[in-house]
């Protein structure tokens, strides 16, 4: 059975490619432009990882993340935040924090690494 991801990133290409990187990979990935469904996303699709970019549009990604690590039915998903603008490295202390953030530009093994990281049965 495959891993499931799920992807969030108001770019465009970017979420192309982290889409095509994963699912050559062989994870079963869903992708989001914005952060207004990911609740919904989450409950249809029932992800074992979330990718999301920080600055999502109008939304802010450390607040979804906040409230997905608050949910009683999504505290345990794993999380990483991806940036080009924030260092989030002090943040992943703070209470309904990511598991983990990846800083943009991102190398992608470095994205592969920390993904499987995650994913690891």
């Amino acid at each position: 059975m495959k891993n499931k991801i799920l992807v969030l990133d108001d770019d465009p290409d970017i979420l192309e490619i982290i889409s095509y990187i994963l699912t050559d990979k062989g994870y079963e990935v869903v992708s989001l432009s914005s952060g207004e469904e990911i609740f919904q996303t989450i409950r249809q699709f029932s992800p074992d990882l979330v990718l999301m970019d920080v600055m999502l549009g109008e939304m802010d990604g450390r607040i979804i993340c906040n409230h997905l690590k608050n949910g009683k039915d999504t505290a345990a998903l794993p999380v990483i935040l991806i940036s080009a603008s924030h260092n989030l490295a002090a943040s992943l202390r703070q209470e309904g924090a990511p598991n983990d953030f990846i800083a943009k530009p991102f190398d992608i093994d470095r994205l592969l690494q920390k993904v499987e990281g995650f994913l690891v049965a």
